[in-house]
């Protein structure tokens, strides 16, 4: 071989390629085992529906809150030893959900370890496809872990449903545990990436996005819990974030290391695709919330008949997602408009429907259409917010993209669920002393309950807990359960309402901007 030779391509790893989508496989059917097993996690663990919902808003927060910390650890540690930490603390929370027998376990070990575990996991995963496939090699596992993804989020709500209602929701995380096992026996196949570039920390930085993004969705939940200081962490929150955004530009200017680069918010597209990308999450994790909790606390599902009842959602999501990827055609901008509008009238057309759905196949054509919005949304969003961004910062970009996202889904998850049990008290207060059957005692008393523990309860749990009342009382209460429930529920869909609605008037914005061209780097944008 000459000079002027190129360097042979090496031989495609294709053992290597199939671990890695394994582990994002994992990565994302995690939380869909759980929505679809609400029910069955509250009764083995003795606990509430708001507080299981409280933890799968928690580690979807710690990884938003942690992944910028993640990628620049990673850089620090080596990318591979990341790897290996975030897989370690996945399966940690798995072999958790497997033996668990308090919500607090898995508020520590699931929430808290896993959330972390991802936050790690992700950063490092764009990093050693980068270093350990190149050229066509590197498109083809990107496009391997993307429809792994897809996949996991199209079948995970049956696959889980179908294990937790047939044997145990155990059994599923206890699947994902021999998994990740299986991943990390193949570590000898991944050739760690070195980090080259600037090694100093901005832990001022780091901080700030951690108390910012954790105050305020933390203050949500424990606004939800009925917890106090609401309003101070929400607000330190928010402080923090602001002083986020002061601290990188003041740093920037003093030609120190910073987090991420605020020069990044420079780009127009950029900004307009972050803002759609939280905005994406904010509706999914708001939708993703209510109707588990609505299929299996209202309409008395099991996990498989939630999982069937929410298909249509996925599985068009699915559809629209590879279809749109290869074959739409036309402005990404346009594109971005229609998958907004369609999220948009999806879920419009689910409120109406609340009070008279006596099956979840009353919600399939809406589900379809909303599915097919977040769809095309999937497919045109991250090459829009990356494609602009140069070679050089496409990760840190990346990162910042990831980090949107993730914490528009626990926003979501959150937000959701805490209007839902607020508006549940509220409803339930008013219906209780307007009824012409309760006594001011029992008035009284159920005002008092609500105020202490407002809880969506099924109306069997609720006959049983009534079942030394007088008849008629114990009638009544589960009269205005049953009402007070759908309100709720029709409110708390607002929230990835108006979040869609937000989404158009964004995508508006883009549509008056020019269209961004691709860098090289786009491809990698599967994992943002």
């Amino acid at each position: 071989m000459t000079a002027a030779d190129p360097a042979p391509t090496p031989a495609f790893n294709g053992r290597l390629a199939i671990l890695l989508a394994m582990a994002m496989f994992v990565l994302v059917v995690d939380t869909s085992i759980m929505n679809v097993s609400i029910s069955a996690v509250v009764t083995e663990l003795g606990t509430t529906a708001s507080g299981v919902q409280g933890a799968i808003a928690l580690e979807a927060l710690v990884s938003a809150a942690f992944i910028l910390l993640g990628g620049k650890t990673g850089d620090l540690i080596g990318r591979k030893l990341a790897y290996t930490l975030g897989l370690l603390g996945y399966a940690v929370g798995a072999v958790a959900m497997t033996f668990a027998q308090s919500l607090t376990a898995v508020i520590i070990f699931w929430a808290v370890i896993g959330g972390i575990g991802a936050s790690l996991l992700l950063p490092a995963m764009q990093s050693l496809i980068h270093g350990n496939f190149v050229g066509a090699h590197q498109k083809r596992v990107y496009a391997l872990v993307g429809a792994s993804a897809a996949i996991a989020a199209a079948v995970g709500p049956l696959l889980g449903g179908f294990i937790t209602t047939f044997w145990s929701y155990r059994v599923a995380f206890a699947l994902e545990a021999v998994i990740i096992l299986v991943v990390l026996l193949g570590l000898g196949l991944v050739k760690d990436v070195k980090y080259t570039g600037e090694r100093s920390i901005d832990l001022v930085g780091a901080g700030l996005s951690v108390v910012g993004m954790g105050g305020v969705v933390l203050g949500i939940l424990v606004w939800q819990e009925g917890g106090g200081y609401v309003g101070l962490i929400i607000g330190l929150g928010a402080v923090a974030l602001g002083g986020l955004a002061w601290w990188l530009n003041s740093r920037k200017k003093r030609g120190k290391p910073v987090l991420l680069d605020p020069a990044l918010f420079s780009s127009k597209p950029f900004r307009t695709g972050v803002s759609g990308q939280l905005l994406q999450q904010i509706a999914l994790g708001g939708t993703m919330i209510v109707l588990p909790l609505y299929l299996q606390m209202v309409l008395e599902y099991n996990a498989l008949q939630a999982g069937l009842s929410i298909a249509p959602l996925s599985l068009s999501m699915f559809a629209v997602a590879i279809w749109a990827g290869r074959r739409a055609k036309g402005r990404p901008a346009n594109l971005i408009l229609v998958g907004f509008s369609l999220a948009l009238l999806g879920l419009v057309a689910i409120v109406p429907l609340v009070p008279i759905a006596d099956s979840g196949w009353y919600l399939a054509v809406p589900l379809i259409i909303a599915g097919s919005g977040l769809g095309l949304l999937v497919s045109q969003l991250n090459n829009y917010t990356l494609s602009p961004i140069s070679d050089e910062r496409v990760s840190e970009a990346a990162g910042v993209n990831s980090a949107a996202g993730s914490f528009g889904l626990s926003f979501g998850l959150a937000f959701a669920g805490a209007i839902m049990l607020a508006t549940l008290a509220t409803a339930f207060t008013s219906l209780a002393y307007s009824s012409t059957v309760l006594s001011a005692d029992q008035q009284e008393q159920v005002a008092t309950v609500l105020e202490d523990d407002a809880q969506l309860m099924s109306n069997t749990g609720l006959e049983e807990l009534l079942a030394d009342e007088p008849p008629a009382a114990a009638a009544e209460v589960v009269r205005i359960n049953t009402e007070a429930r759908h309100i709720a529920l029709q409110v708390a869909l607002l929230i990835p309402i108006f979040a869609a609605l937000l989404g158009v008037l964004n995508a508006f914005r883009m549509r008056r901007l020019p269209d961004p061209k691709a860098s090289s780097s786009a491809e990698g944008s599967l994992l943002g």
